[in-house]
């Protein structure tokens, strides 16, 4: 009992980080410690033996939502949340800097388990990045999803086939029984941009306008090149 507490607790906790994207009091190491872990994400997924074929996606890519840890457990009652970056490409600008974004979904039903993932959001489309960049978007209905063509360890939602905006490709930890999750919403944590790059520093800003830069993201956006 105590475990299936402590289970719930968290999931409320969860909740409540989703619910309040504006959160004060940012350690000054947050954002560039998730900064550091997403390029670890990148440079493990690009170089996985089952991801053959995401390094030819990633050269067609629009842009990149990385998220270095998706965490989902539930006990009939489902959560999923995770930290990441959000970066654009231009062929001649190459990648931008990242905006900081929450990723996260609930569900109810028969379901039970613990799993951490690693994901990589590749967004094929200019209506799938403007999706993420003007509004709180919710996967599979502002913006098609769907599971990147490679083996096993892949996870998707919501649609699949040829031509949707995102693909995403994942590593995962752990089991998760039950159904699965859908329409999850990705959220723009606009304090912890303001603190990373100063006061008007919004998605738009960043990774369109580029408009904003800071130095410590060069590994990360080293690691997206893809020759």
């Amino acid at each position: 009992m105590k475990t299936l507490a402590a289970g719930l607790i968290g999931l409320v906790a969860l909740g409540a980080v989703l619910a309040v994207p504006d959160r004060p009091a940012i350690a000054a190491s947050e954002p560039q410690e998730l900064v550091e872990k997403a390029r670890l994400t990148a440079e493990r997924l690009l170089n996985h033996p089952e991801f053959s074929m995401l390094r030819g996606w990633m050269r067609r890519a629009k842009g990149v939502l990385v998220v270095p840890s998706l965490l989902k457990a539930g006990f009939l009652v489902g959560g999923e949340g995770g930290s990441g970056v959000l970066l654009a490409f231009d062929r001649n600008k190459g990648w931008s800097d990242p905006a900081f974004y929450t990723l996260g979904a609930g569900s109810f039903g028969l379901q039970f388990g613990f799993q951490d993932s690693q994901v990589i959001f590749v967004i094929m489309t200019d209506k799938g990045l403007e999706a993420l960049i003007n509004k709180r978007v919710k996967l599979g209905v502002d913006a098609s999803v769907a599971v990147g063509p490679t083996g096993a360890g892949v996870e998707g939602a919501t649609t699949a086939g040829l031509g949707a905006d995102i693909y995403s490709f994942s590593l995962s930890r752990g089991m998760f029984g039950g159904v699965s999750f859908e329409g999850s919403v990705a959220i723009e944590r606009n304090d912890w941009n303001r603190s990373y790059y100063g006061e008007g520093a919004t998605p738009t800003a960043i990774v369109m306008e580029r408009k904003f830069t800071n130095a410590q993201t060069s590994g990360l956006r080293k690691a997206l090149e893809v020759k």
